[in-house]
């Protein structure tokens, strides 16, 4: 078998009490406290719950990518979030303690369990997944709120701590810290998960490749909205990720699809989303989100390619402008680069340039759907002019169920992480430092084709240094920032980077633009686009007006509290200007 997957335990066998009841029996069908904590399976089938609240490729969760603008969607919440008409919150699934209730009372569970003969080692592998879930819950509330009420142990309703005031932004990220330091104590190597058959459980060093993503978004975002101590979260953002690199636990995925005939059909990095780069034997993978494989061997099943489509999520020109040319220059500065005509071809766009770009974003001829490969963007499935290439799949199209599954923490992450702390702490980063980070995930890339078909002339993607930066005109921070762009486009980073580099009011207030639009796409197959479809003066399709655009600084880099959490505790205070 490919893989060994991770069963889930059915929330009603999970962690629940006893319901009321006149006689001193415990009903026999019900599963509770006091007749379910017994063994170490127990307690690993308890710590499954965890892995189900995984961030996955529901419509929800991969309609996130809106919020950045990057991608757009012209109605729903997430639509509110990126122009800034989103009203305060009544409720939010986003502040939540359920999962966090489950991570204490597994934690406070363990150790009746080494009451009854299990190994201290043996408990500690699944306590060590509980403390790291609970971080993650906490940093998932953390960015979008900021303090929180802090709860680290089972409560009843008559519990003072119930109606905890929120803790400050300091004490709530050092929690997070704390259990994550936790985690790293208590769990299993990677080979460890491996070798005993569980891939896809969480190791040592997968919560330190996390502990490194959490300490870059506070680091950053302390250095640029001015407070806290920004150099100590950079610090342990750089030396978690180097660790994680020392560690040579993972790697770059460099694996791409090869023909009968030896021929090149798809590159690693459009593996990386496909089912030819699942497993252990992908090295880039840290954390991942399991589906699985097909009907017959899967946990579960989403329909991410179904939801990339209908106008959910188009990327934008404003997201596609990134990305550079094979000279490793942007559009601005690049002789390679051509302004568009109404003449030009849709496919021209991936013409010279970065190969990430034809590995995201559907061009002609790419695997598409049951009946057909891609031509032209159709104007209901991609309005922009763009469609999210990442997962698709033309047999899963025509199920409507993908098994594929979504990497949540790539090596990839880890050294753009290392990349960008190591800039920031200093304002500066070394060539040596680069080789170690950037210019691997470059190196990964298949050469380019700057010639033409008749001709062809295949050159690398060049190496990001000081010399290249400095001679063109560049910033280091800003190719630092594209290359993470660019790597880890569509998968859930845009907008939380905008908000800790301070940018968000800048970048949101931009115009949507979608495609340039070409002369054919009105002769284009299928749905036809109309030629007063809205353009803005370079003839670009204009999705949505700057001036229907908004974000307040005071206001917008924090969500809102859910007002009924509010009523229910009036010790919590609302963000400001909410």
């Amino acid at each position: 078998m490919k893989k060994r997957f991770i069963y889930i335990l059915l929330g009603s066998l999970t962690f629940l009490g006893i319901q009321s009841c006149d006689i001193n029996e415990l009903p026999e069908t019900t599963m509770n406290d006091q007749n379910y904590w017994n063994t170490v399976n127990d307690l690993r089938m308890a710590a499954n719950y965890f892995y189900t609240t995984l961030p996955g490729l529901t419509a929800a969760e991969a309609q996130q990518d809106v919020w950045s603008g990057y991608a757009y969607k012209a109605t729903g919440s997430e639509a509110q979030v990126s122009d800034g008409s989103r009203p305060t919150a009544v409720t939010s699934a986003d502040y939540n303690y359920f999962s966090i209730f489950q991570a204490n009372k597994l934690i406070e569970k363990a150790p009746s369990i080494i009451e009854k003969g299990a190994t201290e080692k043996e408990v500690n592998y699944y306590v060590g997944e509980a403390y790291f879930f609970r971080a993650m819950y906490y940093f998932e509330m953390f960015k979008r709120f900021g303090g929180v009420p802090l709860i680290t142990k089972t409560l009843t309703t008559n519990d003072p701590e119930v109606f905890n005031a929120r803790a400050t932004r300091e004490e709530t990220f050092n929690q997070i810290l704390a259990d994550l330091d936790k985690s790293i104590e208590l769990l299993r190597t990677n080979a460890e998960t491996i070798s005993a058959k569980e891939y896809g459980r969480i190791s040592k060093t997968a919560a330190l490749a996390y502990k490194a993503r959490v300490a870059l978004f506070e680091g950053t975002r302390e250095k640029f909205h001015k407070y806290g101590d920004a150099n100590k979260h950079l610090t342990i953002a750089r030396d978690a990720a180097k660790q994680v690199m020392d560690s040579k636990e993972y790697g770059l995925f460099t694996q791409p699809t090869v023909g009968k005939n030896g021929e090149r059909l798809n590159d690693a990095y459009f593996n990386l989303f496909q089912l030819a780069g699942e497993g252990s034997a992908n090295k880039e993978n840290i954390i991942v989100r399991l589906y699985g494989v097909n009907r017959e061997n899967n946990i579960s099943s989403n329909t991410i390619q179904r939801t990339y489509e209908g106008a959910n999520v188009t990327p934008t020109q404003n997201f596609v402008d990134y990305y550079l040319m094979a000279d490793g220059l942007p559009i601005t500065k690049s002789p390679l680069y051509s302004e568009p005509t109404k003449t030009s071809t849709h496919i021209g766009y991936f013409s010279k340039k970065d190969p990430r770009m034809s590995f995201t974003i559907f061009k002609k001829g790419d695997e598409f759907i049951a009946s057909t490969n891609y031509t032209l963007p159709n104007p209901r499935m991609h309005l922009s002019g763009f469609g999210v290439r990442k997962y698709a799949n033309k047999e899963y199209w025509n199920l409507q169920s993908s098994f594929i599954d979504k990497p949540i923490l790539r090596y990839a992450e880890v050294l753009l992480t290392y990349a960008e702390a190591t800039y920031e702490l200093n304002n500066a980063i070394s060539d040596a430092d680069l080789d170690l980070s950037i210019n691997l995930i470059r190196a990964r890339l298949p050469q380019i084709n700057v010639g033409t078909d008749a001709a062809p002339n295949f050159v690398d993607m060049p190496k990001l240094t000081n010399a290249f930066v400095n001679a063109n005109g560049l910033k280091m921070q800003d190719e630092i920032r594209r290359e993470r762009l660019v790597e880890l486009a569509f998968e859930g980073f845009a907008y939380w980077d905008l908000i800790r580099w301070k940018t968000a009011e800048v970048e949101m207030l931009k115009a949507r633009l979608g495609s340039y639009f070409f002369t054919e796409y009105l002769t284009a197959p299928g749905e036809k686009w109309s030629a007063s479809t809205p353009v803005d003066s370079k003839n670009y399709i204009l999705l949505q007006d700057a001036k229907l655009r908004k974000f307040d600084p005071e206001k917008d880099y924090l969500w809102s509290i859910p007002t009924s959490e509010i009523t229910i505790n009036p010790k919590i205070e609302q963000n400001p200007k909410w």
